[in-house]
């Protein structure tokens, strides 16, 4: 390990007495001592700093040293500093000094200093310490770390003192081929870096791989090869300076363009819905499309499968926005909207960032956005997905469902989301916004201006929010650039929510309409974490910057898209000051608001200061060159203008902003706007006087360079711009995710070094990856020491404090993990591990993304004639600038290519792939105060031209070079391949045009081809380049190579791009190795976003020195006369040839489209390899036979010995037409040949004598193959190993047969051979199917889990010997990761338990997938090669390249070196004709009889109107066709077709089958669901015998009979004889024995009448179904099989449609005529009736209160049904005034049903509805519902309780009342259950439950009853009546009579009125009337006793 040491022992002759602290600076980085307190004269330090260091100790590097007085609370006060060059230390390793400090002014002190510094280098020859007491020395193993990285940090070696024109050392650039990686360690100009390194030039700079592995070895002395990496010594030998930084190729934009996509929702069943007996539906919306199931009546758990699509052609953003929402409403009709019960929400980009972007048969929670303290409303099964273009959904396989649904274990939620999620508000502060553009015209002002006389703002913004579908608005602040609003958003959401983000729009309100000003999105997932010590969402208050489109109002904008968020913004357009918090919601508190509504609340006022301290910013750019630009913009001058925010922006009227105004120290009035422009930033700094900003480069009329591009003379002088402006100082946020992008780069350049070392089959991949992984771990450990800086500076919000932490707690564990990983990486493991790495890369690129901006981008616009044209936008983080280097910004002081794009729209398309200007553009952005840093990055050789004479430190406008260095670039333009197709024939006409500065040049035009090879040098002289010599050495521009396809008329048209750097000679150098020349290497070429091939080519650039070009290594003259004045690529340079042969099989032309409307009637092949090529024989009538007549023909050609090198090979396929004309059909490049180079094969390992004969006995196979993984070792191993799965995996299966059900009674009838069917087999198969799929996914979590344990254990040190031990702990951290998993586990395991042992019914293979991808597409032998006509398609996907393919050639090719060993040639009936091509079957026409099996089609896209499809199938195969029109199914979308077609073909005529569903349609034409396309000729002729399938066991009858009129015996004779090999021999006892296999198996069969018979056939097959085992010959044939082929329509590109499951068997019709086709028609539903008596219910609850007696009773009945409540509900009678809650009722209910037992599901046939044409078949599972009601006479009657019985499974009925009770129905999983199938007849007590208010379920009563299940035959046979009918009648209930009391003793029931229930109502009422009577009396009598009193009478 490199390292550089110090000892500081003391500091003597101090001053005074005091507390002191010493600081030791190197390469930038400082290390503190500890205080030494109370020293008077000395202090005794006595203290080792250790830097380790990446690149050698450079001579001019510094050591800094500086004592403070260290004071507590004042900063601490410097005494003297001590500055040393370290050349002596790096020559001799070891100084050892005392010397003086000096003081500010460079005066020398008294004070001294005594130090003793080490350098311990590379080999370890520098000073070791004599005594290790320093030096912690790791144990060696990890002792050559420096070694395995690139540079281990880059750059710390910005010594402190450097020159600002010193090289920076550290990081190697890598030129990024976007993406694609460093091809062969990219020699892209890795040269060495610091000047003084010239004199080592005969050091290589770049190795070849041999050279280092070398190199290394001597360097690791004897280390083993494997501890060092190859990138540690291109770390020494290549460091690079770091001038320039990295562009990237991709130009268009790819946000915004809008994709395809298929939402498809299943809705299959609800329950547990609270409400009583409603009527439910189900709502399914996404956006704002609403689809509706049909309702289904009375019943809380009604079953739908209903099935719906939505379709969307929408950008991704908008997509993964939208919101799917299901909702279930009670009751809705027509005429109202019923209410809702509930409703659950997630957004798309949820469900497609699942798994296979789907949700498979989970329940979604349903919660009531109107009442958040009530619970669950219910649950919603459903399948949900979401298919872009070109994602293939793998569908689970859908059959019989039994697993009874674990609700709470398939929650539809996302992995890691907590099942119960509380409610939660989240809170949106909107602060103020500052910066809004004018949102309407001047006139309109002017206007306004006069009539109300006050100049306003032009906008009247406020703010909207949106987040899971609802939004919420601020108040509109009129008139006004910076409102402040101060109010708050509350949206009352689940959490976690299942909507990622949250989006915020400045609207401008408007009358007419409200325009978005700028939108800004936040993602909840980066502004919270999830971990155990995470945190919930917050964010700010901080300032989020938005963009969109130029602020010039047009009344139409054209890029409004842009404000709306869609595509990136092309200009700063505000900033807005928000602040998100979130409040989890105790919902028990009684004064909460239950309702979600939006909520907006005022809110107080925030400081200005929260934000951060305002500190002014300073902007540097210079211009040095402007190349490229588009000359369709015209020849007006062009200049460029930089903005950053609003300051800069010279032409959109500015608004003056706030915190700018308060610093003016004029009171300069704000109105006149343009007045601002310039003086927008003048401030009174210190110490510049007035500094004007300048934003804008002077215009320029262009140059031409050539036919497209202009440039801009700028030649030596520079132009330079600079901007102050003021932002909230936020730079730590930037410093910390500029840290991880680095670390994030340098980890994604290495991991694609390793993935093309492993590409290229480099060496040691291993190596390499260790070294990033290394280089990771280093610099996660440099961000923790770097990124806790600053804490408690202001504005530090609590989103940075929290996000520091777990930044840090992520890359603690990262670097951890790293270095663990790099303990285990092996040549073996290299793959598996380099993944784990590739997710490090997503981790830290997800937490580099900071979610609060502070200063906003950087924009550079290009300005013609005062418009705006192109554009380019740097984010600011990238430039800025920071005293330690890892915190600057990757572009900051360093000079980067930068490619103007158009802005919105225009740059989609072919426009957005033209380059519209070429910058080399210099970027600085910093702190004014640390100004003077500013030019240090520039190429050095300029003077500073300043606009004013004044002031010293006012930034220069120009630069001028006075050094120039001149030089030749010649650019060696080898060959490209694989290019873009651009003309209508499906080739292009090639040229390449090469620019460098502002040169370019073009290569010849190759007409017709995708793969030219130009094979020219293109040479430019007198390219003069700007600056030192040296670095343009290190670090020269680069190059851009353009391919363009020439058309005869008009312009050339644009194929592709790349970019290059050129390898570096200048004139002190030799021109020799390891440098030079150049080695040829692969170059991506990107068109758009999409790569468009590659370019093989080298680049050298030679500096031409004083004696001219003389100098220079000699170019030769042209050497091929035909070619004229081209010069060629010299031979140093060209590839190494030799002599291949290429055998090409011609087998024939498949599907050739018309061409110009003609057939194609004479075609031929002709094949083209490097010049050299063959013809294929004329096919003389197309029509009648497409193949070729002679097979094999041959070429021989001088090919590169290097593989990697091959030129692709090209097939062309031409017509000949009359009078010699030749017209081509299609082409196809072959890109590369490596799969089909012949290597002989070894002759020690194919003859398997050596292994002598291995028996395998097969008899003792488990009856149900579970996954014996058959491990099949190479050839030279000795026998097949089967692997069974562990042992106790298999004990715990045979345990769990054994167990028998707790409920006891288990007489499982035996399954009769007559009952069994195929359809047994084929459940049977799919069962097997899905416990495969099951096992697999528990060994893979098992493994996961595994693998997790280890990681962790290695993370805590533990062995893995202690594992055992540690694993139960270590397991509690895993729980909640593996619930989820041990779930799918354990369906594992019950499926095995519910089924008891049956007899064993034989299987088949279902796969579910397309049988070709199986087997390598039957590609064995004979290929097919698609043969492409027309243009490529612009569009971003190659979906449509399907549209350009006009037919098929079928053949091979075979390669080999030429002298080929005799061996081959002297084999056995060798045919020289055929060459390697050797018994290949004959390619004549061949009548063959084609069966079709078509089993069933699943989730079809529903083509009608009802949102279902009437299927039905069609078969096409060449000019046959059947059309099954009249079998259509109804209203289905999962429809069972079951049904065999025959179809005779000729082959190769008629070869590919078509198989299609159709919708039936009563009017009009049906129309295409999807169809899938067999290539029906390769399976026939492939080796895998796709023919007609292998089954797994042989038999002459039944079922299972054998489908193949071949026996097996006599297939296996064939393989034999074919393949010549040995056998088969059958010996006795059972055995056979191929080649020197022996296999054993049974040898009697029974025929149909029971009789044995002795056969070899299932000896036979035996050996077939383990054909693959046979040496040499062997390989796996196809087994007895069902396919899954997708449906796809060609309207709809790539996405599925369905998915159709078939077979196909071919039998040639000269062979054995095969037996009759297999019934596989679907199977008849069988009859059954359930009988179910009521006999009495007890305890249910009363609900009325009688009239007269006041008592509770109810009058009873009971309701029941099985199929739906309209067809065949049926009611007991009623038992009126039941007062104890009993009933008696001795009644039946007769429900007849049609039940298929396979899949458990109860078959009707209905119509949908009046107007439906036919019946509508559905299938439902059987349950069978009881309710209890309340008879009422005159009001509805009211419903008290039900129960729902599945007939399968439910639990046992309770033996008395008394023992039935709730828990038969909450604890219904724990509780054994029976099936009525198999029961037949059940008596017991149920109970019948409801909920309350409170949505508890309560016992409302109980009913005995009893079920019988009866066969329609015993139903005839055995006749019952309903109700208490005849026959067999049941007899009449004895019921009590208090029903009728009243009646019968009226004066009890006066007595008890009055008596109880009236009494006191009674007296009230006397005592009233008394009154009345009294008062009455009063009134009456007063009138006449007055007039009495009065007259004295």
């Amino acid at each position: 390990m490199m390292s550089l040491v110090v000892h500081l022992k003391t500091v003597a002759h101090l001053r005074g007495k005091g507390d002191r602290i010493a600081k030791v600076t190197f390469r930038g980085l400082p290390l503190y001592s500890r205080v030494a307190e109370n020293c008077e004269e000395v202090a005794y330090f006595n203290e080792t700093f250790r830097w380790p260091i990446a690149s050698r100790l450079d001579e001019n590097e510094m050591l800094e040293i500086q004592v403070y007085n260290y004071s507590k609370v004042f900063s601490n006060r410097l005494i003297g500093t001590f500055c040393m060059v370290l050349q002596k230390v790096a020559e001799e390793g070891h100084v050892e000094l005392t010397d003086t400090l000096i003081d500010d002014n460079n005066t020398s002190i008294k004070t001294n200093v005594t130090i003793d510094i080490r350098y311990q280098s590379m080999d370890g020859t520098v000073g070791m310490w004599s005594d290790g007491e320093y030096l912690d020395v790791p144990d060696d193993r990890d002792g050559m770390f420096a070694f395995e990285t690139d540079s281990l940090l880059s750059g710390q070696s910005h010594g402190s003192g450097t020159s600002p024109g010193r090289s920076l050392q550290g990081s190697i650039p890598t030129f990024r081929k976007a993406g694609r990686g460093v091809f062969s360690a990219m020699k892209l100009g890795k040269t060495k870096s610091s000047k003084d390194d010239h004199r080592r030039a005969d050091e290589p700079a770049i190795l070849e791989m041999e050279d280092l592995d070398k190199k290394a070895m001597r360097l690791a002395g004897m280390l083993e090869p494997d501890t060092i990496s190859l990138a540690s010594v291109t770390a020494v030998t290549a460091n690079v300076s770091n001038k320039r930084s990295k562009p990237d190729i991709k130009m268009e934009p790819s946000a915004g363009r809008p994709v395809d996509y298929q939402i498809s929702i299943t809705v299959i069943e609800a329950r547990q819905l609270i409400g009583l007996n409603m009527d439910p539906v189900v709502c399914v919306e996404v956006g704002d499309d609403k689809k509706y199931t049909s309702m289904k009546e009375s019943t809380n758990c009604p079953y739908f499968n209903e099935y719906f699509v939505f379709d969307f052609h929408v950008p991704p953003d908008v997509m993964f926005d939208k919101i799917i929402k299901l909702s279930v409403i009670h009751s809705k009709n027509l005429l109202r909207s019923g209410t809702l019960v509930g409703t659950f929400k997630m957004d798309v980009g949820t469900v497609y960032f699942q798994p296979e972007h789907q949700f498979y048969h989970k329940w979604a929670i349903l919660s009531d956005p109107d009442d958040i303290t009530a619970g669950s409303k219910g649950y919603v099964k459903c399948d949900i997905a979401v298919v872009g273009k070109g994602d293939n959904i793998k569908t689970p396989h859908k059959a019989n469902e039994t697993d009874e649904d674990d609700i709470e274990g398939n929650l539809l939620l996302p992995e890691g989301i907590p099942a119960e999620r509380q409610w939660a508000r989240f809170y949106v502060k909107i602060h103020r916004a500052e910066g809004l553009p004018k949102m309407n015209t001047s006139i309109m002002a002017n206007v306004k201006k006069a009539f109300i006389g006050e100049n306003r703002d032009l906008v009247d913004p406020y703010v909207q929010v949106q987040f899971s579908g609802q939004k919420g608005k601020t108040s509109v602040q009129k008139s006004s650039y910076e409102p402040i609003w101060n109010e708050q958003v509350i949206f009352t959401e689940l959490f976690p929510p299942l909507c990622k983000r949250i989006k915020v729009q400045i609207r401008d309100s408007d009358k007419v309409n409200d325009v978005a000003i700028g939108t800004h999105f936040i993602d909840l997932r980066k502004i919270s974490n999830d971990g155990d010590k995470g945190f919930l969402p917050t964010l700010g208050p901080a300032w989020v910057n938005m963009y969109g489109s130029t602020r010039q109002y047009t009344l139409m904008d054209e890029h409004q898209d842009l404000n709306d968020g869609l595509g990136e913004g092309v200009s700063f357009r505000a900033r807005l000051l928000i602040s998100v918090a979130v409040e989890i919601l105790d919902t028990t508190s009684p004064e909460i608001i239950s309702s979600t509504e939006v909520q907006v609340e005022p809110i107080s006022n925030i400081s200005e200061s929260a934000t951060g301290k305002m500190e002014e910013f300073f902007l540097f750019g210079s211009f040095l060159e402007a190349t490229m630009i588009d000359r369709k913009i015209g020849d007006k001058p062009i200049s460029f203008e930089i903005t950053i925010g609003n300051y800069g922006n010279q032409i959109d009227g500015v608004s003056k902003s706030s915190s700018v105004k308060k610093k003016k120290k004029e009171g300069e009035n704000g109105e006149e706007e343009n007045e601002l422009i310039q003086n927008s930033s003048e401030d009174e700094d210190d110490d510049d006087g007035e500094l004007t900003s300048v934003s804008s480069t002077p215009p320029m009329k262009p140059f031409i360079t050539d036919r497209n591009y202009f440039h801009l003379p700028y030649f030596e002088k520079k132009p330079c711009v600079y901007i102050k402006s003021w932002w909230q100082d936020q730079r730590r946020r930037l410093y910390n995710s500029n840290m991880m992008d680095k670390i994030a780069d340098k980890l994604e350049e290495g991991l694609n070094d390793v993935q093309e070392i492993i590409k290229t089959e480099k060496a040691f991949p291993e190596r390499r990856l260790r070294g990033v992984l290394e280089e990771l771990s280093i610099g996660c450990s440099r961000y923790l020491t770097l990124a806790n800086k600053d804490v408690n500076l202001s504005g530090r919000t609590k989103l940075d404090r929290e996000r520091l932490k777990s930044c840090m707690r992520e890359m603690d564990s990262m670097g951890q993990q790293a270095r663990q990983i790099r303990t285990q990486v092996k040549k073996n493991t290299v793959k598996e591990k380099l993944k784990l790495a590739q997710n490090f890369l997503q981790r830290l690129r997800f937490l580099a993304d900071e979610p609060q901006h502070s200063i906003p981008d950087v924009f550079i616009w290009m300005m013609s004639n005062h418009k705006r044209i192109a554009y380019a936008r740097i984010p600011s983080k990238d430039i800025l600038y920071s005293v330690v280097d890892e915190e600057t910004g990757k572009d900051c002081g360093k000079v980067k290519a930068v490619f103007l794009k158009l802005p919105g729209k225009k740059g989609f398309g072919h426009a957005g792939w033209t380059v519209q200007a070429k910058l080399e553009l210099y970027l600085w952005l910093g702190l004014n105060k640390n100004r003077k840093e500013f030019l240090n990055g520039l190429p050095n050789g300029f003077e500073e031209i300043k606009a004013t004479k004044t002031g010293q430190s006012v930034p220069p406008v120009t630069l001028v070079y006075n050094m120039k260095q001149v030089f030749q670039l010649r650019a060696h333009m080898y060959q490209a391949r694989s290019l873009f197709a651009a003309d209508s024939s499906g080739l292009s006409d090639p040229f390449a045009r090469v620019f460098f500065s502002a040169q370019s040049q073009v290569t010849e035009v190759l007409n017709e081809t995708l793969c030219p090879t130009w094979d020219q040098l293109l040479v430019f002289d007198d390219v003069e380049l700007f600056g030192e010599a040296t670095e343009l050495r290190d670090d020269p521009p680069i190059i851009v190579v353009e391919f363009y396809d020439q058309d005869t008329v008009g312009k050339a048209e644009f194929i592709g791009r790349t970019f290059a750097k050129p390898t570096i000679k200048m004139c002190d150098e030799p021109y020799g190795p390891p440098r030079f020349p150049p080695q040829l290497e692969y170059y991506q070429i990107y068109r758009g976003n999409n790569t468009a091939g590659e370019l093989l080519a080298a680049f050298e650039l030679l500096q031409i020195g004083q004696g001219g070009r003389a100098d220079l290594p000699p170019l030769e003259g042209p050497t091929d006369s035909e070619r004229g004045p081209i010069l060629p690529v010299p031979l140093g340079i060209r590839p190494v040839l030799s002599r291949y042969r290429i055998e090409v099989l011609f087998w024939g032309l498949r599907d050739l489209k018309r061409i110009n409307l003609a057939q194609v009637d004479r075609p031929r092949v002709d094949i083209e390899c490097a010049g050299r090529g063959v013809q294929s024989a004329l096919i003389q009538n197309y029509k009648k036979n497409p193949n070729f007549s002679t097979l094999v023909k041959w070429f021989e050609v001088d090919l590169p010995e290097n593989e990697l090198l091959h030129p692709p090979l090209n097939i062309r396929v031409v017509d000949c037409r009359a009078f010699g004309r030749y017209i081509l059909v299609g082409s196809h490049a072959v890109s590369t040949l490596r799969r089909f180079i012949y290597s002989p094969p070894d002759k020690s390992c194919s003859n398997w004598a050596s292994a002598g004969d291995i028996a395998l006995n097969l008899e003792a196979e488990p009856p149900i193959r579970k996954m014996d993984t058959v491990v099949k070792l190479d050839a030279m191993s000795d026998a097949v190993v089967k692997v069974d799965m562990s042992e106790e995996e298999s004990d715990k299966e045979k345990r769990k047969k054994k167990k028998k059900k707790k409920g006891g009674l288990e007489e499982e009838e035996e399954t009769d051979e007559r009952v069994l069917d195929w359809w047994s087999k084929y459940f049977a198969s799919i069962e097997t199917l899905k416990e495969n799929l099951r096992s697999q996914e528990a060994a893979q979590t098992e493994a996961e889990d595994r693998e997790d344990l280890e990681i962790a254990a290695q993370g805590a040190d533990i062995r893995p010997d202690e594992l055992h031990l540690k694993g139960s702990r270590m397991k509690e951290r895993f729980k909640d990761k593996k619930i989820s998993k041990d779930k799918k586990k354990s369906h594992a395991a019950d499926a095995s338990e519910k089924r008891p042992p049956k007899t064993r019914v034989e299987e088949m293979m279902v796969y579910n997938k397309e049988l070709e991808s199986e087997y390598g597409n039957f590609e064995d032998w004979l290929h097919t090669f698609n043969l492409y006509r027309g243009k490529a398609g612009d569009d971003d996907e190659h979906a449509l390249d399907d549209d350009r393919i006009v037919g098929r050639f079928k053949g091979s090719l075979c390669m080999y070196k030429v002298p080929l060993s005799q061996e081959i040639t002297r084999e056995v009936g060798y045919d020289p004709n055929m060459g390697m091509f050797q018994s290949i079957p004959h390619n004549d026409p061949i009548r063959v009889l084609v069966r079709i099996y078509v089993v069933r089609a699943t989730d079809l896209h529903p083509a009608d109107i009802n949102g279902k499809a009437d299927p039905y199938i069609v078969i096409k195969l060449g000019k046959s066709e059947i059309k099954d029109k009249e079998n259509y199914i109804s209203k289905q979308l999962n429809p069972v077709f079951g049904k065999s077609f025959d179809i005779e073909a000729t082959f190769p005529m008629e070869s590919m089958l078509t198989v299609s569903v159709y919708d039936w349609d009563l009017v009009g034409t049906d129309d295409l669901i999807g169809e899938t396309k067999i290539d029906l000729e390769n399976r026939f002729y492939s080796k895998y015998r796709a023919t007609c399938g292998i089954a797994s066991s042989y038999s002459v009858h039944g079922y299972n009979i054998w489908r193949d009129p071949m026996k097996p015996s006599q297939i296996l004779a064939r393989l034999c004889k074919e393949g010549k090999v040995d056998g088969p021999h059958y010996g006795p006892g059972g055995k056979v024995k191929v080649a020197n296999r022996i296999f054993t198996g049974p040898t009697e069969i029974e025929d149909e009448n029971g009789l044995k018979k002795q056969t070899e056939e299932h000896l036979a097959l035996i050996v077939l179904n383990h054909w693959e085992e046979i040496p040499r010959v062997g390989c796996k044939l196809v087994p007895e099989h069902v396919e899954t082929r997708p449906l796809l329509n060609p309207d709809k590109p790539g996405i599925e449609q369905g998915r159709i499951e078939m077979w196909v068997d071919m039998f040639p019709m000269d062979k054995a005529a095969p037996g009759p086709a297999i019934d596989i028609s679907p199977r008849k539903p069988k009859r059954y009736e359930l009988r179910v008596i009521i006999w009495n219910t007890d305890e249910v609850i009363l609900e009325d209160d009688d009239y007269f007696t006041g008592e509770k009773s109810s009058d009873i009945f009971v309701r029941g049904w099985l199929k739906g409540q309209q067809e065949d509900k049926q009611d007991t009678d009623v038992h009126y005034h039941s007062l104890t809650g009993e009933g008696n009722f001795n009644w039946r209910f007769v429900f007849p049903f049609d039940y298929l037992v396979a899949e458990e599901k109860i078959v009707i046939s209905k119509k949908e509805s009046m107007f439906s044409w036919d019946e509508t078949e559905y299938k439902i599972p059987p349950r069978l519902t009881l309710q209890v009601w309340d008879a009422d006479h005159f009001s509805a009657d009211d419903f008290l309780g039900a129960i729902e019985l599945d007939l399968n499974r439910f639990p046992r009925g309770a033996k008395t009342a008394k023992q039935c009770t709730l828990s038969m129905i909450r604890n219904e999983q724990e509780l054994p259950t029976i099936s009525i199938f198999k029961q037949k007849r059940v008596k017991g007590w149920w109970p019948f439950v409801a909920r309350d208010e409170n949505d508890e379920m309560e016992l409302t009563g109980k009913v005995e009853a009893e079920l019988h299940l009866v066969t329609a035959e015993e139903a005839e046979k055995t006749p019952v009546g309903l109700g208490r009918n005849e026959p067999d009648p049941l007899e009449k209930p004895n019921r009590p009579d208090t029903t009728f009391l009243w009646f019968l003793s009226p004066l009890k029931a006066i007595r008890y009125l009055v008596c109880n229930r009236y009494k006191w109502l009674i007296i009230k009422v006397v005592l009233a009337l008394l009154l009345l009577v009294l008062i009455g009396l009063f009134l009456y009598s007063m009138p006449g006793y007055l007039v009495k009193k009065l007259l004295g009478a």
